[in-house]
């Protein structure tokens, strides 16, 4: 891999130029090219150095083989699609802050970066001058103690200058997004060194802002926010108003001060820390570099190129998704939405790209009786998604369904209707619907009766925006209610073209049989499919009350023998093989909801004798223990579809990896019994 780097860079406005003349000082970089809107724009500033390459457009600039990093100066909304089409081009990129408009985008194009497999890294200066790794030192051995309060600031008056893309809204601009996002990263890097890591994320985040009647941002904001280890960062950013922007940091036995902490070495001014120990002298640390701060930059590009990123307090990529998800976060608390999050303007992806399945995402399909599309084996569970978070639902499902996904299951309880009505704005933005199989599912407990039904799918048929959906699951079974008055009514719903196929959540065997058994005797179509739990790990009672498992010897026999379709949900017991959980005391688990509920329904002896063998055939197969849970289910001899809930399109690329983990009937037996 080469040292030296060849750079392009993606538009024209005042940071370019300040990177431009900075690899003019680089030891590893050297300008080739410039890429604009308009030619002569592009033209007038390749003149002001020698022998670059004035492009007409951005896409000529990527096409450019002298190039081979890019760095991205442009407006905020536009820094997820030259990402992605960075990354496409294969070309290492360098982008300016804040990375995206919110976390969907950022996970959009840190996907793109990791399948291209080029270098990325956000364009933070400060983090890449050796003050910001002295500062890392300091903290971790403790010279002033305990970190216990955190006090950043960045900000400066530009008046009401509303021609200036940092007062738009259209372009997500705002003092958050412009220099917030300085004190976020800031704060996240000294939090993390404290707790001896390379980041921490928020445990909590309180904030006020002043938003503009005209520019519709944030010109003053203020966020107080608490880490892991009680530690307290207040945070002061605008765009018109002037704040000291020193760092205070201040603990158990002493504080830390930088005057100038994100331009450090400017000049032939060194960087320099203060540290006032308690009772005694404050003592001055100065940190210089060799080259000036943008080149400082540059040289650590090209230094790491090979690695894909740079090492911290550099801005890793995971340190880049904490950093928008915190933003995301501030941005929430002050009511800040741009334009270009409203689901009237998500009508394409984030990449700008048309939406399509991709070829190299093989994904196995099946059959549903009733359905006339083929149905793919990974479901993608909507219980996660809401309109208040709509550009993060777009992006999950934009990345399922180019994957090859093309099965979504909600349900009218899920989070009071707010799944249904972000699936369903989705289905519309994209104009797909005939393309995907959709479940949906109600008559849950107390309203789990025909009348139930009637009235919930009416309303998850508008909240859907859909005239029929292509799967209708009971969501819990009346064992009041003879199963007659439930085939009768789904058969109903059916002839008026509201359902093409139906089948059951979370019903017995018995019961299954029993329907089946009446429809075929009345000549009316019967229950083509269920959807209970199965997983490697056997729950020691259900995660919900009237929730059936068919992880037991008896179910599996009765699946494998009639091939009925089963839409095993939480196929992945809650995240139980990812690792995160140990075992441990009862009273500790229950301090924390999610891990109780982990810790309540699979912690037991022989799960975590069943994880111990996952990671151990894991390791074999070169994969994670989470992928060989998933491969257990979907190599079972039933007809089944697997269910998965991610987060975030890192946890659907790593679900997704557990197709490509065929496993043998001994493997099976070997890693449920131990056999």
């Amino acid at each position: 891999m080469k040292s030296t780097l060849n750079w392009g860079i993606l538009g024209t406005g005042k940071i370019a130029k300040v990177f431009a003349d900075a690899l003019g000082q680089s030891q590893t970089g050297t300008l080739r090219a410039v890429g604009s809107r308009k030619l002569q724009t592009a033209q007038k500033f390749a003149a002001r150095y020698f022998d670059v390459t004035a492009h007409a457009s951005y896409e000529e600039l990527l096409a450019d083989p002298d190039v081979d990093a890019v760095y991205i100066s442009l407006p905020n909304h536009l820094h997820c699609e030259w990402t992605v089409r960075a990354a496409q081009a294969g070309k290492h990129i360098l982008c300016e802050k804040p990375l995206a408009t919110n976390y969907a985008e950022a996970m959009t194009m840190l996907e793109a970066v990791r399948r291209h497999q080029v270098f990325f890294m956000e364009a933070f200066m400060y983090r890449c001058h050796p003050q910001m790794a002295k500062l890392v030192e300091l903290i971790r051995n403790g010279t002033i103690g305990e970190v216990r309060q955190i006090q950043v600031n960045f900000s400066y008056n530009m008046g009401e200058a509303l021609g200036n893309i940092r007062q738009q809204n259209e372009v997500s601009g705002g003092g958050i997004m412009d220099v917030g996002c300085y004190c976020m990263s800031m704060a996240r890097l000294i939090a993390g060194s404290a707790n001896g890591k390379d980041f921490a994320e928020p445990l909590e985040v309180k904030a006020l802002a002043h938003i503009g009647d005209k520019s519709r941002v944030d010109e003053w904001a203020s966020a107080v926010i608490k880490f892991p280890g009680d530690i307290l960062a207040s945070l002061t950013c605008g765009t018109r108003v002037a704040v000291d922007s020193t760092l205070r940091i201040w603990g158990s036995e002493g504080n830390i001060q930088i005057p100038n902490p994100w331009f450090p070495g400017q000049g032939d001014k060194a960087g320099e820390i203060l540290i006032k120990r308690d009772g005694k002298d404050t003592e001055k640390v100065l940190l210089s570099s060799d080259v000036p701060l943008y080149s400082l930059e540059a040289d650590i590009v090209a230094r790491h190129v090979k690695d894909g990123q740079a090492p911290a307090p550099c801005m890793t990529i995971a340190d880049s998704l904490g950093q928008q998800q915190a933003l995301d976060s501030w941005r929430e608390e002050v009511a800040l939405i741009f334009d270009g999050e409203k689901p009237e303007q998500l009508l394409t992806p984030f990449s700008g790209q048309k939406l399509a399945a991709r070829p190299e995402f093989p994904m196995p399909f099946g059959k549903v009786e009733g359905v006339d599309k083929s149905v793919s084996r990974v479901v993608m569970g909507s219980m996660m998604m809401s309109p208040r978070k709509m550009a993060y639902s777009f992006a999950l499902l934009d990345d399922y369904f180019e994957r090859g996904g093309n099965c979504i299951d909600t349900a009218w309880l899920y989070s009071g209707g707010k799944c249904e009505q972000a699936v369903g704005a989705w289905l519309q933005a994209r104009q797909i619907r005939d393309e995907i199989v959709l479940i949906a599912k109600g008559a849950h407990t107390p309203e789990c009766s025909p009348e139930g039904i009637t009235r919930q799918l009416h309303e998850s048929l508008d909240r859907l925006q859909t005239d029929s959906v292509d799967i209708y699951m009971m969501h819990r079974d009346n064992l009041v209610i003879p199963v007659a008055e439930f085939v009768e009514c789904m058969n109903e719903h059916q002839r008026a073209s509201r359902m093409k196929s139906f089948g059951a959540s979370n019903w017995s065997l018995q019961r299954l049989r029993e329907a089946n058994e009446y429809a075929a005797s009345k000549g009316l179509t019967g229950l083509s499919s269920t959807s209970v739990n199965f997983s490697l790990a056997k729950w020691n009672e259900p995660m919900w009350s009237g929730c059936v498992t068919g992880s037991d010897e008896e179910s599996k026999a009765w699946y494998t023998q009639t091939q009925m379709p089963l839409f095993a949900w939480s196929s992945q017991a809650g995240g139980f093989f990812t690792g995160r959980f140990a075992p441990q005391r009862r009273e500790e688990a229950m301090k924390d909801p999610q891990i109780s509920e982990v810790e309540r329904t699979w912690f037991n002896e022989a799960n975590f004798a069943r994880l111990e063998r996952a990671r151990q055939l894991a390791q074999q197969e070169n994969t994670g223990a989470t992928q060989i849970a998933l491969a257990y289910v979907m190599n079972q001899p039933l007809n089944i579809f697997a269910l998965i809930g991610p987060r975030s399109i890192e946890e659907t690329r790593t679900s997704m990896l557990a197709l490509d983990v065929p496993l043998t009937s001994q493997e099976l037996r070997w890693l449920d019994t131990g056999d």
